[in-house]
């Protein structure tokens, strides 16, 4: 059953297209939401390429984003991993909230976030990087017989300057399942389009549809050791491209800067937003066309 739900991710993310309004970021956070009643549907694949001795794994997982409100937006993540001349099993599930704190836009603007995480040991979507790294060598059917369950919290500042936007996350995440301290990360974003004029012709490869940028992230430690001291970091050039209206698609190589990271990751996306899609649904339930 597990692997079955693992396939349907990884066949869901060849047929979805991504959202052309969404930010280059695989990592970090902006400060823009959902609008109220759209749905977003998007799946995104980690590859991670290990060191010496190790395999190489590709986990992707499937993302449904609702607008709720203007400055609440919800979401829900399945996810899974596959390893070669391992396995492929499901990691679990996680149910995220964003929270806009002014109404209008600022010089700053601050979002506020929460995540409660169903998830097991052999999670490698490495959707946030906390705490200290250890990269694991079990297999996948000992790592996710080790089930956890995680919160998350993100306090996330976003600016947009002229065609730029820079962003900050300061990252806390708790393990209930254990009784260890907190675990504390960070992410940082720039990005820009590549150009604001808009060709006078239907144009898909013109420059306005590409926005292109660079994240930077990696864990601080936990309350045992705050610092950089054992903590995996990453660069990543990220650039998305709008195919359509309400599709398009991103990609990011991450290369890791310590000798605790993955030497490489290889990200990718796709996302396909259905609008009105609340409106629609309250129709079908008061039957009306």
């Amino acid at each position: 059953m597990k692997s079955r739900i693992l396939v349907f991710i990884f066949l869901f993310g060849i047929t979805v297209i991504l959202h052309a309004q969404e930010a280059p970021y695989f990592v970090t956070y902006d400060h823009h939401l959902e609008e109220p009643g759209n749905l977003e549907i998007a799946t995104w694949t980690t590859i991670g390429i290990p060191r010496s001795g190790q395999n190489l794994f590709v986990a992707p997982f499937a993302e449904f984003e609702y607008g709720i409100t203007g400055r609440w937006t919800t979401e829900l993540y399945l996810e899974g991993q596959g390893t070669p001349g391992d396995s492929a099993v499901f990691t679990g599930w996680r149910l995220e909230n964003r929270f806009r704190l002014l109404k209008r836009e600022h010089w700053i603007n601050p979002i506020l976030y929460f995540e409660y995480e169903g998830i097991n040991e052999a999670t490698k979507i490495l959707k946030e990087v906390v705490g200290n790294a250890e990269i694991s060598s079990e297999r996948n059917a000992d790592l996710a017989a080790v089930h956890a369950h995680e919160i998350e919290a993100k306090l996330i500042l976003s600016s947009n300057f002229h065609d730029w936007n820079l962003s900050e996350n300061f990252i806390v995440e708790k393990n209930l399942s254990q009784a260890e301290g907190f675990e504390f990360g960070y992410a940082l974003g720039v990005s820009r389009p590549l150009s604001k004029i808009a060709s006078g012709n239907e144009c898909h490869f013109c420059l306005e549809n590409f926005n292109a940028g660079v994240e930077l992230y990696g864990g601080l430690g936990s309350t045992n050791g705050f610092g950089f001291h054992q903590t995996a970091h990453y660069l990543a050039p990220v650039i998305s491209w709008q195919v359509s209206d309400n599709s398009s698609f991103h990609f990011s190589p991450s290369f890791g800067l310590t000798n605790v990271s993955y030497p490489a990751l290889l990200r990718f996306g796709y996302v396909y937003e259905i609008r009105g899609f609340g409106q629609k649904l309250a129709r079908v339930f008061e039957g009306k066309p």
